[in-house]
């Protein structure tokens, strides 16, 4: 979970809006809406592998395991804070895909 002091926030914040700013002004220098991904990608990777090295020198087993963790947990709660709502929005917009309630269903969970 990414919940930390809101006095560490407001440290990491600026330099986050900041990084932010700069890789939105790189997609948009690119072109195309995904543009970004790539930059995102790079920059998570590069800050987790900088980290890594600032901080403990060399590889672990350990610590690979603990940022692939780190990382597991970003995707998940990004899934369940942010697109979770968003499909449910979009089932209610356009209707479910039939088969799903049918499995629903065999499964007794409607």
């Amino acid at each position: 979970m990414p919940y930390i002091a809101k006095e560490k926030r407001s440290r990491l914040d600026p330099l986050i809006d900041e990084l932010a700013g700069r890789i939105v002004a790189e997609a948009k220098g690119e072109g195309g809406d995904a543009a970004f991904a790539g930059l995102l990608n790079y920059t998570c990777t590069r800050l987790a592998l900088k980290i890594l090295r600032l901080q403990f020198g060399e590889i672990r087993y350990w610590l690979i395991a603990v940022v692939t963790g780190v990382f597991r947990n970003i995707s998940d709660e990004f899934y369940r804070r942010v697109a979770i709502p968003y499909e449910d929005k979009q089932i209610k917009k356009n209707g479910d895909v039939d088969l799903y309630r049918e499995f629903s269903l065999d499964t007794g969970k409607m």
